[in-house]
């Protein structure tokens, strides 16, 4: 079964950076395809930015759009985020998430997933 832990995260001011890392456990990484999540308290969940089995195909929400980066490290199992120019409404609890599916295509519905981290904090605030 996959296992994924997301870390990084916590307290940054408006304007700064962060990056978030996602280890995964219990298969290679390159016969998944893998995205990022964030929610904010009273809010559904949202895609951030997805990138497809071997990082050939990313996509972004177009709110972060320019300010964030996903990639993927397939030998190292890894996948981050990394973030720049962060504002307060990107605070919430980001989760990796994962699906089996080897190709171009990559998706930022949560519904398309099936297994997930248990979610790191981020928090942009003076």
């Amino acid at each position: 079964q996959l296992r994924l832990v997301e870390s990084g995260g916590g307290l940054v001011q408006p304007g700064g950076s962060t990056k978030l890392s996602c280890t995964v456990f219990g298969s290679p990484l390159s016969s998944w395809r893998l995205a990022w999540f964030r929610q904010a308290p009273g809010k559904e969940r949202e895609g951030v930015a997805c990138i497809s089995s071997h990082g050939g195909n990313t996509n972004y929400a177009d709110s972060v759009k320019g300010r964030f980066t996903i990639d993927r490290d397939d030998a190292m199992n890894t996948l981050t985020l990394e973030m720049v120019d962060l504002r307060p409404d990107d605070t919430g609890v980001y989760y990796c998430a994962a699906a089996v599916f080897q190709g171009a295509y990559c998706s930022r519905r949560a519904s398309e997933h099936d297994s997930w981290g248990q979610g790191t904090q981020v928090t942009v605030s003076l």
